[in-house]
């Protein structure tokens, strides 16, 4: 006589531990966000709170949360101060950025596409040698770059403070492995209608990579905007100084007048917050997108 084993059904899992910890998993995942976003919080928490002090209580012994007396006459001084032009630094942070992320966008996109579809001999060892400029120091190109831009005439102006840096070794090379995973079937029905390499590339391949050029163009508008020493060297007048640079001279030997220094950080985060809130959304995207695989 044969037996058969009872067929028992598994009881189902409960639901806290299906969905990995279930309530206390994502509390626990809420709680160390709101923690992080807290700490990354803190510095503009900081240069709000003693923009609108007085240098005495910022240097005060007791801490302060908050003003006692909100300064609100502190958010016009910057301007108004006559040894530094701050709106004048302030647009020339603007041009300097946005040329700068305009021309970073075009060539290396340009590079980066030709490296990864135009077929050639020797376009590895190109990329081999964009991949070596990747090693070599910043700060043993600056003097070299320095003479060069002084012998050319262009200390005090718009074409010394961009033209250098205008090509990026890394960002070309993003741009090579992004386009390396860009779909080869539209640029092919690109060509059957007549469009050559120029032609897939403008009509084709830009229109279809926003979220990527969005991306990149985040990125290096915040590291155009944020640069220091190069104009530093290059904007030897007033009249070319950039915001960081104007910010500097906020520091002298004599006095610190640290209301104004906070007070003209924190107007001079605010394009870099408006490009951030309005580009946010393709950040992550486009970083996503790049081809590159851990």
């Amino acid at each position: 006589m044969t037996t058969t084993a009872p067929d028992f059904e598994k009881a189902p899992a409960p639901a806290g531990k299906r969905r990995g910890g279930g309530v206390i998993g994502n509390t626990g995942l809420y709680l160390a966000t709101g923690i992080a976003a807290l700490l990354f919080l803190i510095p503009f928490y900081l240069i709000v709170r003693n923009a609108l002090m007085t240098d005495r209580e910022i240097t005060g012994e007791n801490w302060k949360w908050f003003p006692t007396d909100i300064q609100w006459g502190n958010v016009t001084e910057p301007f108004d101060d006559v040894t530094v032009d701050f709106a004048h630094a302030m647009w020339n942070s603007v041009v300097v950025a946005v040329l700068h992320t305009s021309g970073i966008l075009l060539v290396c996109s340009l590079a980066g596409y030709g490296l990864a579809r135009i077929p050639y001999r020797h376009a590895d060892k190109v990329f081999y040698a964009v991949l070596v400029t990747l090693m070599v120091p910043t700060a043993v190109t600056f003097v070299p770059s320095f003479v060069l831009v002084s012998s050319l005439g262009w200390v005090d102006s718009y074409r010394g403070l961009i033209i250098p840096g205008l090509f990026s070794g890394f960002t070309c090379f993003l741009f090579r492995q992004y386009f390396l995973g860009f779909p080869k079937e539209l640029e092919e029905a690109a060509r059957v209608d007549g469009l050559g390499y120029w032609g897939a590339y403008w009509r084709v391949v830009v229109p279809n990579s926003l979220n990527f050029f969005a991306a990149i163009a985040t990125i290096t508008f915040i590291n155009g905007w944020n640069a220091f020493l190069w104009p530093l060297v290059i904007g030897q007048d007033p009249s070319a100084w950039t915001v960081q640079v104007a910010l500097s001279s906020y520091m002298t030997n004599q006095t610190v007048n640290y209301h104004l220094i906070f007070m003209a950080t924190a107007i001079s985060i605010l394009p870099l917050l408006l490009v951030f809130l309005f580009l946010q959304r393709w950040l992550v995207q486009g970083i996503a997108q790049t081809g590159i695989k851990g």
